[in-house]
């Protein structure tokens, strides 16, 4: 988006991340009382002691079925893969109860000052000014479809536990009019802490606005298919995490569990598709796999699930492809979480090929590793696998910069924000390509209409 400056010559492009803070500014004093407002309405038990969160690296842990024995033992979420090791985000009580099973394990440097000093690392002390906060998010978003009506539009389409709204964007030719075309969804922000996922949803906004009519395959796609974007899933978290300065290395959303000290549901195992069937969650409060008190009993979860619901019309589910975008590893994953079968009840061969063909294909473009997300380890009550399960919609997971903790994990420099947002710039369009006839990735197009 080109921010124009009165009696002075065109200005060059500037970076995206000051082009869309800008544009923020004209609308940010109302999204500012907007989020105020929702302050107001903090969840109670703040102080839990799930604050005093560590990164540690666990060894001899090299296959799924290990790395899935350690995740529901220890009810810890697995980070990053590394060969024979993993890195996770523990509680000094977790770590305790993992050395007492018998596993190895090393307090990682807080903000890894070694990587700091080679990479530009952010520090876990303080938090990137590059980063936009969820009320810097909204006034983006607001400026840049105030900017492009006959392109965007706007929806609250829930609210969060602690009432912020959650807000998706739709992008097409003809925004204003539902039309009979495959619509793809992209979701951000499902876990708190990961915040350059927002920011790739920026980016995704303002390349449709900035580019259509000028990319003529860009321009193609927007003409044939309805775009949503849902810049942060779980805004609660997000504040929580981000905006006292401080990273809080918080995962789940801010809901209060009943009869429990222990704060938030992880929204991505809380799915009503083989929610806690399969030991990849947690049953305990504790935990930063909790699955929650039953499925969709998150509030994130049920707006997320209710707007894809309202997406069917005549019986036909009109949603056709989803990337809910993670970080961090680097990877392309796909359905199911669940099991370590390729296949599966409404996954068979050719729909297992057919997510590798185009999970490939993606990964080709932006350096990422595709496989199936139980490669890595079981997960259950996933949005790829309900998305894929109950509704039928081709749903890929993109954990996104950077490859290690080393880097930065959750909190890499600002400085790497346009780099890593526009290196998925590709793979987006390649599944907006796809997404009206997936089966045509393995030359079986007859496929779509069966």
């Amino acid at each position: 988006m080109r921010i124009p400056l009165p009696q002075a010559p065109p200005p060059a492009r500037l970076p995206r991340g000051r082009r869309l803070r800008a544009a923020a500014v004209l609308t940010l004093v109302l999204a500012l009382a907007l989020t105020l407002g929702a302050q107001a309405t903090a969840a109670p038990g703040d102080r839990t002691g799930t604050d005093r969160t560590r990164g540690y690296e666990v060894r001899g842990v090299g296959s799924a079925a290990q790395r899935s024995a350690l995740a529901m033992q220890g009810g810890v979420a697995i980070d990053a893969v590394h060969g024979h090791s993993v890195t996770i985000t523990a509680d000094p009580a977790t770590a305790r109860k993992l050395e007492g099973l018998g596993y190895l394990l090393e307090e990682l440097p807080a903000g890894r000052p070694s990587a700091a000093a080679a990479d530009g690392a952010a520090s876990a002390l303080s938090t990137p000014s590059e980063y936009h906060s969820y009320s810097q998010t909204m006034a983006a978003v607001n400026a840049l479809v105030s900017r492009h009506p006959g392109l965007m539009s706007s929806r609250v389409i829930g609210t969060s536990y602690q009432g912020r709204p959650i807000v998706a964007v739709k992008v097409s030719d003809n925004v204003g009019t539902d039309e009979n075309e495959p619509e793809i969804l992209f979701t951000h922000n499902m876990h708190a802490r990961e915040h350059l996922t927002t920011e790739m949803a920026l980016y995704l906004l303002d390349e449709f606005a900035t580019e259509y009519g000028r990319d003529a395959r860009l321009t193609r796609l927007l003409d044939t298919r309805e775009v949503w974007i849902i810049p942060s899933v779980n805004p609660d978290g997000k504040v929580y995490d981000q905006d006292s300065g401080v990273f809080r290395s918080w995962r789940k959303n801010r809901q209060p569990n009943s009869g429990s000290r222990y704060i938030g549901t992880d929204i991505n195992r809380n799915f009503a598709y083989r929610w806690g069937c399969c030991g990849g969650s947690s049953g305990s409060t504790s935990s930063a796999t909790y699955r929650g008190s039953g499925p969709e009993s998150a509030p994130e979860t049920r707006v997320v699930t209710d707007f894809v619901r309202s997406r069917v019309a005549g019986g036909r589910q009109q949603v056709a492809a989803h990337i809910d975008f993670h970080s961090y590893s680097e990877l392309i994953l796909w359905p199911y979480g669940y099991t370590y079968s390729d296949t599966a009840p409404g996954l068979d061969q050719d729909a297992r090929n057919a997510y590798a063909a185009v999970g490939q294909e993606m990964a080709a473009s932006n350096g990422y590793r595709p496989q199936q997300s139980s490669d890595l380890y079981v997960t259950d009550g996933t949005i790829n696998d309900w998305m894929w399960g109950s509704q039928g919609i081709w749903s890929y997971t993109f954990e996104m910069y950077p490859r290690s903790s080393s880097a930065g994990g959750f909190y890499p420099p600002g400085s790497v924000i346009d780099r890593e947002t526009a290196r998925n710039r590709e793979a987006v369009l390649i599944l907006m390509d796809h997404a009206d006839c997936m089966y045509e990735a393995i030359g079986k197009p007859a496929l779509c209409s069966s």
